[in-house]
């Protein structure tokens, strides 16, 4: 399978088949039954556009309080567990040393963006952050461990995995747009954005 390199970020685009994408969506629905979606608000108490849940030992959350992970869900119940079809995933591209312990779940609906971010709440960045998109198509952008870099942007559509690693583990990312009604996964259209990531330990 063709892997492309962006700024030292790993993609594969298509690696999951459409039989793949459908089980994983229905996989999907039960931890979002079990941890339902919420919109997160940031430390200034501003509204994100995306809506959020989580599976896995942790789950990362946003308030008032800051950005940390914490053992459970907002509702106070415990996070369901990782879907085995991304634990599989993860053990076939970094190995089976580690699990993950997270596994954000991310839900953009029509107007839904991701500014250029680090993912560094983690505590450890000898671990790469795993990504997986399902449903529309989103442009994600690339940039440098430093804000002020260049930054690349790339496609990616649903079935494609992102790998950001060593060097790039730090990198800036983000979602401009998604191009919605680009793909038909999701009968209620929108995208899907599944990270998975290594904790050192709760920041909570």
């Amino acid at each position: 399978m063709t892997m492309m390199d962006v700024r030292g970020v790993k993609v594969w685009p298509g690696m999951l088949d459409a039989a793949a994408q459908d089980a994983l969506v229905v996989a999907l629905r039960e931890v979002v039954r079990r941890a339902p979606l919420v919109t997160p608000v940031t430390p200034r108490g501003q509204e994100m556009s995306v809506r959020m849940t989580a599976a896995g030992r942790l789950g990362w959350i946003s308030d008032r309080r800051g950005y940390r992970y914490a053992p459970q869900h907002p509702s106070g119940v415990d996070w369901p567990p990782i879907p085995d079809a991304v634990l599989d995933l993860w053990r076939a591209l970094v190995g089976g040393a580690r699990d993950p312990d997270c596994c954000l779940v991310n839900w953009y609906g029509p107007g839904a963006r991701m500014g250029l971010h680090q993912d560094r709440d983690e505590g450890d960045f000898s671990w790469p952050v795993l990504s997986i998109s399902l449903g529309d198509a989103a442009l994600f952008r690339i940039g440098g461990t430093e804000r002020p870099a260049p930054t690349s942007s790339v496609w990616l559509h649903s079935g494609d995995v992102v790998l950001m690693g060593g060097a790039a583990r730090l990198c800036f990312h983000g979602i401009d747009r998604v191009r919605h009604g680009s793909s038909r996964l999701l009968p209620q259209g929108g995208r899907i954005n599944l990270t998975c990531r290594v904790v050192a330990e709760v920041t909570s």
